[in-house]
């Protein structure tokens, strides 16, 4: 791992001054065996810092020796490999064109498979167990040794341990170091003249074979990702790969309604618009004719008509079923991966945690001693954390509905100030493994993302024209009238707003995502390219062909982490799921987006950011309950659209109780204006939206409408989630062959264990 240390110094003294020693130590710390300095080019004599505004640079390169790694690996649990596993590890197209006999266009041959082994936790004691133990050089992968090294740093104070002022991360924070980070294996570019593939280094094979476009149509080769960037970053590939895969089917029968839905335009239209005054939609709206609608009117029979009683039928099936079996693969990927246990027995808690935790329990898992925070404090810090949410929440809705202008803004300045302190928020409320400390920092800005994406398709679906009243008794709120849907409906809104959202923000997310980084590229470069201007020519040219790769992997771009781009895909799955029935091509577009988005994140990862330390995960964390509660959000979403928000039920009871061809249709769901209000507006009657007679009072139909709709939600909902139960009791979480191994696995390791005991008790009989 190499620590850059960037500072201006007027004088020595201020550099000595810089490095106290409760700081100097975390650099050079007693129990690293090899610690080496590597002055840059331009500074030849570290007597040059005596000098006034030198810019100095210092590239620290920490090594841990055999023993350490080994002390550690056994502190933080690694798993190191008993045995080679013979069967090749498939998914689930692969093996269905296998057991065909059929050619499978999406394989690629990728050199250099990682091998799969059987494994166990690490012990010193049994060295000798393990497979490639006489090799020390290569017996712990590079990730592991990037584990060992972080967890050293990240868990040595340097000041006041009460204070939390421990670890790595902290000083990078605090500007003491300017960086912190793993090398990469080498250049991603490919040698010239060519190799043979199985000649390339790890990260070339992954820009070959994953990062370059060219690979959009091929399986993602995840355990070299893995390999490479840990098993947390592969989870998210493999989810991210998953997903997409399983959007195939859901925009092919989107697609399949929308097209259905252009011969509707043709043959469902009820009769010949009339000539129907309609009454203004707003104040300081005019009088208009129902006529002058035609063509809004034929473009929502594309999206409301029967077909999307199914597709949201389908759709919501559809996301139960792929949650399952995304559940399925993830429990195949963590055993492979060797992470089944991660987070019940091996997960340490976070330092920040060790560090303030006024006492300590026994663990009743591990039964090891560890940190712990009381309950009753914990609860208090989660209360006020809570009461920001609340206040949060009730300004972003605020800002939804757009009483006035001056409201309106004023909530949205609220929003960007409060957001920088809601993002805080998990910060004092002590969770004890940074699994815990994720999962609430994510939903905590989730909900918060939710509302505000959310807020605006739901104000129309559901609320926007439900409210307005009737011509001469128009509801209002804080002396504004309630707003009332366009002339084409809430259902035609709606699908526009989400045409917007699925297409154009979605392509503009991308192309900002993929320019924005290359600016960042290039004035990163520039800027460290600047300080060596005054140089030789002749030396600076030497020096940008000769690059170290401590120096490369410098000028890029620091990862993130991946929460931008778990946030961005789920909002998508809750966009193509609870609002399907307004717009059918939203899983298409979806589709179509993923594809240009799973390269995007592999050309960033590979190219242009620094590595990122390994981290391990046993699944997508609390990702995976949100897309649940999306689910089922998603089958209530759909149902009270269908009922209230298109015109499906009530065409439905036209057809069985007034007319079989709906003609007529248009003007049963339209209603006259009062006598009151005609009179106010110079005898002259309107026509608008609703069920009601001439005094404002609703008509019959409208309660037998409503009760149809109501039955409609409840038929709806039950049969959807009664399907949904079915097949997560018909499909099992863990596949049976995976049993096999994880019992396979853990006699291998019990057997080990047992062979250690029996060795254990006979030298102390001995004795």
């Amino acid at each position: 791992i190499f620590y850059k240390i960037t500072k201006k110094l007027q004088n020595f003294a201020k550099f000595s001054e810089q490095w106290k020693p409760e700081k100097r130590n975390l650099i050079l710390p007693n129990y690293f065996s090899n610690f080496e300095v590597f002055v840059p080019t331009d500074v030849k004599n570290l007597e040059l810092m005596s000098l006034h505004s030198v810019h100095v640079e210092l590239f620290i390169f920490l090594h841990a020796p055999w023993s350490l790694l080994c002390y550690y690996a056994e502190e933080i649990s690694l798993r190191v490999p008993l045995q080679v596993v013979e069967a090749p590890n498939l998914n689930s197209s692969e093996q269905v064109l296998s057991k065909l006999s059929l050619p499978n266009p999406l394989s690629q041959d990728v050199p250099n498979p990682p091998a799969d082994y059987y494994t166990c936790q690490f012990r010193t004691n049994k060295l000798q167990r393990f497979l490639g133990s006489d090799h020390q050089e290569t017996f712990f992968k590079t990730t592991q040794r990037h584990q060992v090294l972080y967890e050293i740093l990240a868990r040595t104070p340097y000041g006041s341990v009460k204070k939390g002022e421990v670890g790595i991360d902290r000083l990078v924070s605090e500007q003491v170091f300017t960086a912190a980070y793993p090398l990469h294996q080498g250049d991603f570019r490919l040698p010239s003249p060519p190799v043979p593939p199985h000649c390339l280094g790890l990260r070339q094979i992954l820009y070959a074979y994953w990062a370059q476009w060219s690979c959009w149509r091929r399986y993602q080769p995840l355990d070299h990702i893995r390999e490479y960037f840990g098993e947390k970053i592969a989870l998210y590939f493999a989810w991210i790969g998953f997903y997409t895969v399983w959007l195939l089917p859901a925009s092919l029968v989107g697609t399949v309604i929308f097209l259905i839905g252009f011969g509707l335009m043709a043959t469902d239209v009820p009769e010949s618009l009339p000539l129907f005054i309609m009454c203004p939609i707003c104040n300081i709206c005019s009088y208009w004719n129902y006529s002058s609608i035609c063509s809004t009117y034929k473009a929502g029979l594309l999206f409301d008509n029967g077909g999307t009683v199914f597709l949201s039928v389908f759709l919501s099936l559809w996301a139960v079923t792929f949650l399952q079996y995304w559940k399925r693969r993830c429990s195949v990927l963590a055993h492979c991966w060797d992470c089944s246990d991660f987070e019940d027995t091996e997960e340490r808690p976070r330092p920040e945690f060790t560090a303030m935790a006024p006492m300590t329990v026994r663990n009743p898992v591990t039964g090891a001693e560890e940190p712990y925070f009381p309950e009753q404090k914990r609860l208090n810090r989660t209360l006020t954390s809570c009461m920001v949410i609340i206040i949060m929440l009730v300004f972003d809705a605020l800002k939804v509905e757009g009483l006035c202008v001056c409201l309106y803004n004023m909530c949205v300045v609220c929003v960007v100030l409060l957001y920088s302190v809601y993002v805080l928020c998990v910060f004092p409320e002590m969770h004890r493994t940074q699994t815990k400390y994720e999962d609430m920092f994510i939903l905590k800005v989730f909900i918060f993302q939710f509302v505000n994406f959310y807020s605006s398709p739901v104000y129309i679906a559901f609320f926007k024209g439900r409210f307005v009243g009737y011509p001469g008794n128009y509801n209002t709120m804080f002396g504004v009238r309630n707003e009332d849907c366009g002339a084409g409906g809430c259902l035609i809104d709606l699908a526009q707003e989400l045409l917007v959202i699925m297409v154009g923000k979605q392509l503009i997310n991308n192309i900002q995502e993929f320019f924005l980084l290359k600016v960042k590229s290039w004035w990163q470069k520039r800027k460290l390219n600047h300080q060596k201007k005054e140089e030789d020519e002749e030396e600076v040219h030497n020096y940008q062909e000769e690059v170290p790769q401590w120096e490369a992997d410098y000028q890029l771009q620091v990862c993130g982490g991946l929460f931008d781009e778990y946030l961005e895909t789920v909002l998508q799955f809750g966009f193509i799921t609870i609002f399907v029935a307004a717009c059918p091509l939203a899983p298409l577009f979806a589709l179509i987006n993923n594809w240009v988005e799973i390269r995007l994140d592999a050309h960033k990862f590979v190219t242009e950011y620094r590595r990122p330390v390994a981290e391990r995960a046993q699944d997508i964390g609390i990702w995976f309950p949100i897309l649940q509660f999306i689910t089922h959000m998603a089958v209530l979403s759909n149902a009270f659209l269908i009922a209230f928000t298109s015109s499906f039920l009530p065409r439905l009871y036209y057809r069985y109780t007034r007319d079989s061809t709906l003609r007529g249709f248009i003007s049963f769901t339209l209603a006259t204006s009062p006598h009151t209000f005609s009179q106010q507006h110079h005898n002259a009657s309107c026509r608008y939206r609703g069920f009601r007679d001439e005094n404002g009072e609703y008509l019959p139909e409208y309660f037998h409408l409503l009760a149809i709709r109501l039955g409609f939600i409840i038929v709806f909902e039950h049969v959807v989630f009664f399907i949904g139960r079915l097949i997560d009791l018909m499909v099992p979480d863990i596949p049976e062959e995976v049993e096999l191994k994880i019992k396979r696995e853990h006699y291998m390791a019990k057997e080990a264990l047992a062979e250690n005991q029996v060795q254990t008790l006979t030298c102390h009989q001995s004795v």
